[in-house]
């Protein structure tokens, strides 16, 4: 496996959920849990093995250095409600107003890339510790594409401005493809903090309200100048 470039998260490593979208399309489990133990190294050939032989589990390595490790796994939680479109559209507009963004690069949710290079969600206030970001994929996406859909929202929900916060851990399950062009709605969630350790949930609908992916999160609290792999 290697991670393009394009697909950062923090500059430097790969975007979280889009790693731990990858690696769980390797796992035999309609919903994964996915803990990354080091930031995902860019541009690097890195090796995925089976964790378990009834391909329940794996892992990816870095050489010998564990980057992350994927098995089955089960949310039992309601998803988080989504609010209409148009709501999601005056959220977007307030991300945009916010002054800084600890990730600009980042694929899915940094404000310097552009449509078609990165996904350009803009998650945005629409309620205590929740946000939502409209969404019309350009073109039916790949799962690990829908997990980065689901990871940026959770973490911004949960806030990122100082100290920043990466993904940690997240448990997804992606129930449905959106159509190029179909107008979604992308929810994010604080669910609770226990110290560094920030509770999260995310959840993806179509336009017709169906539910399209759905994820639990835990976010960790980060020294900026260790998030490079």
């Amino acid at each position: 496996m290697i991670i393009e470039t394009r697909y950062r998260g923090p500059e430097g490593s790969g975007n979280g959920g889009y790693v731990a979208g990858l690696l769980a399309g390797h796992v035999s489990s309609d919903t994964v849990t996915v803990a990354l133990r080091h930031p995902p190294p860019l541009e690097t050939e890195l090796l995925v093995t089976a964790d378990d032989e009834r391909g329940l589990g794996a892992r990816l390595w870095d050489g010998d250095r564990l980057v992350a490790e994927a098995l089955a796994g089960a949310i039992v939680v309601p998803a988080v409600p989504q609010v209409p479109f148009e709501e999601a559209l005056d959220a977007a507009e307030k991300y945009r107003a916010a002054e800084r963004h600890p990730f600009p690069g980042c694929f899915v949710c940094g404000p310097d890339r552009e449509p078609g290079d990165g996904l350009c969600l803009e998650p945005g206030p629409v309620g205590e510790g929740t946000v939502a970001t409209p969404w019309v994929p350009e073109e039916v996406p790949a799962p690990e594409i829908m997990w980065a859909v689901l990871d940026c929202p959770g973490g911004l929900a949960s806030g990122q401005d100082d100290p920043p916060v990466v993904l940690g851990t997240m448990t997804a399950r992606v129930t449905a493809l959106p159509e190029a062009g179909e107008r979604c709605v992308v929810m994010g969630l604080a669910r609770s903090r226990e110290g560094r350790k920030l509770h999260a949930a995310a959840a993806a609908y179509g336009e017709d309200g169906r539910l399209l992916g759905r994820a639990e999160q835990i976010w960790i609290e980060v020294d900026p100048d260790r998030l490079t792999g």
